[in-house]
């Protein structure tokens, strides 16, 4: 038996390193998987790489648009008839410039993705959970949530608004026992920090990475498994009495901080 068995799940950003790697744990562990994402072709080859563990479905979307945010739930509903877990997963890094460099358009397009993405996905998938009186929504947030780092102004207002949202939601949905949670990991070893390193170390990237790496105690990145791992914890009946936590997987980073 699974920890999952018989539940539905949606995970945006699904073809995502963490998206990914979560899907393939969630399908192991007897969930039917969704995967939202706004690269088709990505989509697909996502799909190609978890066929054989379960049953997937991908549906394209932006989400930061209200009408592709409806049209993944809406698809999924039609589809299953039920939503039990929602990984609201999708996110972008942004520019990678000091705060009075940022334009408009690249600190709009941050805010669009990170938070009225998780806003979106939250506004149409609780209703669905709170009427079913069951639900897990884990929003994947950042340990940028709490600090500030240097060049990445939007990315962390954008993870410290993910904060709020959680916070609000699951004192919102509580009645209904649906939870909200959110999972804060440090570097992770996907393609969003391969653009980061480049960014701040042109054609050194690998001396970026060390000093990266050399901030967290164990001296590493995460890998995506070690993020799924707690989202598979947060979405499954072994967290039933956690809701509106932050959870932080950081190698020991937060306890040099707050």
């Amino acid at each position: 038996m699974g920890k999952l068995d018989g539940k539905v799940a949606i995970i945006t950003g699904g073809a995502g390193g963490i998206g990914i790697e979560t899907a393939g744990l969630f399908l192991r562990e007897g969930a039917k998987v969704v995967l939202v994402g706004q690269t088709e072709e990505k989509l697909i080859k996502a799909k190609a790489e978890l066929d054989a563990l379960g049953e997937v479905m991908v549906v394209q979307a932006d989400v930061s648009e209200e009408a592709d945010t409806v049209n993944y739930v809406r698809t999924t509903m039609d589809h299953f008839g039920k939503i039990d877990i929602f990984f609201n997963n999708a996110g972008i890094e942004g520019p990678i410039c000091k705060l009075v460099d940022v334009s408009v358009e690249d600190f709009d397009k941050v805010m669009n993705v990170n938070v009225r993405g998780v806003f979106l996905g939250l506004k149409h998938v609780l209703p669905i959970m709170m009427e079913q009186r069951s639900g897990s929504i884990i929003n994947t947030a950042s340990d940028a949530s709490w600090m500030g780092y240097t060049d990445l102004g939007p990315y962390v207002a954008a993870k410290h608004a993910v904060v709020g949202l959680t916070k609000t939601a699951a004192n919102e949905a509580a009645h209904a026992n649906v939870r909200v949670n959110s999972v804060h990991p440090t570097s992770v070893n996907t393609r969003m920090m391969r653009s980061i390193e480049e960014a701040m170390n042109p054609g050194e990237s690998e001396k970026a990475r060390e000093m990266f790496a050399g901030l967290i105690p164990f001296g590493r990145y995460a890998e995506p498994i070690d993020v799924a791992n707690l989202v598979l914890f947060l979405a499954s009946d072994d967290s039933s009495f956690i809701s509106g936590s932050q959870h932080r997987i950081d190698g020991g980073m937060s306890a040099n901080s707050n």
